[in-house]
């Protein structure tokens, strides 16, 4: 087994189960539990593994509302409104990107009348030409990562 291999086995292994032991990796990987921690600290070093955290299901938590709001923005203003957008609670992405908008963020509200209100006070910034709001009716898929293809 080629140590980008284990490398991609190990990373399949923890999406499975975020919480295993180092000894159930060695296990289920057939390597010693040093192999596995010397292997998860490299990764970890080399930042391609950058923390371990719980998946949260917003919805059962009250935050039935998911938007996506993108907007046009003055070109030396877009990092000062994308530090901004980072910065409030309720927005879980904010993306910088090409096409006819320059910001795409996505945000969790408890409901419409919060997410209004995070929104218009967002439209307040002179430096934002033109926003558009979509709320998502149903989320077929989301916070999904997706398994490394193993080379054999």
């Amino acid at each position: 087994m080629t140590y980008e291999n284990l490398d991609a086995k190990l990373i399949n292994a923890l999406l499975g189960n975020g919480r295993a032991s180092l000894r159930s990796l060695g296990e289920d990987l057939d390597v010693s539990v040093t192999t596995v921690s010397n292997h998860l600290n490299d990764l970890e070093d080399e930042g391609v593994i950058d923390g371990y955290t719980p998946i949260v299901d917003y919805g059962n938590l009250g935050y039935d509302v998911t938007a996506i709001v993108q907007l046009k923005v003055e070109g030396d203003a877009l990092p000062e409104i994308t530090e901004r957008l980072r910065a409030e609670k309720r927005m879980i992405s904010v993306y910088e990107v090409t096409g006819d908008y320059d910001v795409i963020a996505v945000g969790k509200f408890e409901d419409t009348d919060g997410m209004n209100d995070q929104i218009k006070s967002l439209l307040t910034d002179a430096d934002i030409r033109e926003s558009n709001t979509s709320v998502v009716l149903n989320a077929v898929t989301e916070n999904e990562q997706f398994e490394l293809e193993l080379n054999d």
